[in-house]
């Protein structure tokens, strides 16, 4: 996935610059290495980030990087000294969504019965899911998406069916795959889910110039709303802070709705805000921070500060 995205980035950047040679830098990070235990238990997400971060100020000029795709929802909101987010490319759709076996007759997790284990090692997804569904067990299937669904078509799966986002499917033209996506109604998104986000090195003017030409205005507004509400709550990737975004191009307006949710599902906060965005970046990032200091006052942090990640099975 990591290889198609950052692909992808420079096919868009050549696309501009043809006269550009680009190439793609791979690196198997502890986060890829480690599979049997879910992400929270060892480190959480910046396990990717730090060691590809590494590479932006290399000493060595043949493995020394210009930027770094990150699937943005594995992205801190706070990035290190040095580092900032550059820019964020077209959003594919950021929904999470329902995969059943092949062999399978059920058709939407209403047709699961008591005890149905569905398959996920996102806390933010169980702990939405078990709001709706208390009747249904929830356990971690960690691997990349080919091996999530190996797994998943096994006949000795114990999983009814896996949580996945839609885009990474589509990424990967396995968009048939989908058997369900989830809506704010059911299960609210993941903070940037869909879109990428590329690290450069802080003040790199020829990068921003670069892609300044290659990024999308509605996913920067969305995605930067979204991750100025996570930063403000204080909440890691994986925590159970879910979001919705839409920005209307005509009337210049973003709809945000988030929601934050204990482990067991049976607390929640849920609020939405719609404003005006007229200076992209300070607009959109104040939409994030004002629809979470609500949520703060309505008990979100309180929430968030009783997690104990440790604890979660």
């Amino acid at each position: 996935m990591a290889v198609i995205q950052s692909n992808h980035v420079l096919k868009l950047i050549e696309e501009k610059y043809p006269d550009y040679d680009c190439k793609v830098f791979t690196l198997q990070t502890l986060g890829d290495q480690i599979q049997f235990k879910p992400l929270y238990s060892f480190g959480g997400k910046a396990l990717w980030t730090k060691e590809l971060e590494d590479h932006l100020y290399h000493d060595d000029p043949s493995k020394k990087l210009d930027l770094i795709v990150h699937s943005l929802k594995d992205m801190p909101t706070l990035l290190p000294e040095g580092f900032e987010l550059g820019g964020i490319t077209k959003r594919v759709d950021p929904t999470d969504c329902l995969v059943m076996p092949f062999y399978s007759a059920y058709k939407s997790l209403d047709d699961l019965p008591d005890g149905g284990i569905v398959g996920t090692s996102s806390v933010r997804r169980s702990a939405q899911l078990k709001r709706k569904y208390p009747h249904l067990k929830f356990e971690s299937v960690r691997g990349n998406i080919q091996t999530r669904l190996q797994k998943l078509d096994d006949p000795k799966s114990p999983y009814q069916c896996i949580i996945l986002a839609s885009a990474g499917l589509m990424r990967m033209g396995l968009e048939n795959r989908i058997t369900q996506r989830f809506h704010s109604d059911t299960m609210y998104h993941a903070v940037g889910q869909g879109a990428l986000g590329i690290e450069i090195r802080k003040g790199d003017t020829k990068m921003m110039k670069i892609l300044d030409e290659i990024c999308d205005l509605n996913a920067t507004i969305c995605c930067l709303s979204e991750r100025a509400l996570m930063r403000t709550l204080e909440g890691g990737c994986s925590v159970p802070i879910g979001v919705e975004s839409k920005y209307n191009e005509e009337t210049k307006k973003l709809l945000l709705k988030a929601i934050v949710v204990d482990v067991e599902g049976t607390e929640a906060v849920e609020d939405e805000i719609e404003m005006l965005i007229e200076n992209v970046k300070e607009d959109s990032m104040a939409c994030g921070k004002i629809l979470a200091e609500r949520m703060i006052a309505d008990g979100a942090k309180k929430i968030l500060d009783e997690i104990n990640l440790d604890r979660i099975k």
